[in-house]
């Protein structure tokens, strides 16, 4: 496939969703990926497992090829992000979810606690970032060199793997 790959990023913050804190992950997502990813929908939405399964289903059903989501994935009583995205997917990828923890726990032994699931859903790659735009920062450029050939897979474009 040539030419940048559609993505779709939602944010999962309540403060960020009301307004009354600023999300820094989405400029984040946006230079990390660089010119190969066109950042199709932006969305920030409050900590809200329908909200965030809805948005899910619906990207996957516009055949949107990756849906990135960040935040929720820790143990406060409002993180249910890996709830809700497990709930849609069709089959985990925890190769994703287990190098961005690996990457991080160097640096911060507290990664341990990241409940972070990637997975499919038809033809969408669904993976669930951290929260904080330094943890995505290092999460997202941990994976980034497997996205391309992942989402190739995906749509049949890889013959002999």
């Amino acid at each position: 496939m040539s030419g940048p790959r559609d993505c779709a990023v939602i944010v999962l913050s309540d403060r960020a969703a009301a307004g009354t804190r600023p999300d820094g992950c989405i400029p984040v997502v946006r230079e990390v990926l660089g010119p190969a990813f066109n950042l199709c929908a932006e969305r920030v939405i409050a900590d809200e497992p329908a909200q965030l399964q809805a948005a899910l289903i619906g990207f996957a059903d516009a055949g949107v090829p990756l849906v990135l989501t960040s935040g929720g994935t820790g143990l406060g009583p409002r993180d249910r992000t890996p709830q809700a995205t497990a709930a849609v997917l069709d089959y985990e990828v925890p190769g994703i979810a287990e190098a961005m923890r690996g990457a991080s726990l160097g640096a911060v032994p507290t990664a341990m606690l990241s409940r972070a699931v990637a997975g499919v859903r038809d033809r969408t790659l669904i993976v669930n970032l951290p929260g904080s735009p330094k943890a995505v920062r290092e999460t997202l450029g941990t994976i980034l060199p497997a996205l391309p050939h992942a989402l190739a897979l995906l749509a049949s474009d890889v013959v002999d793997g």
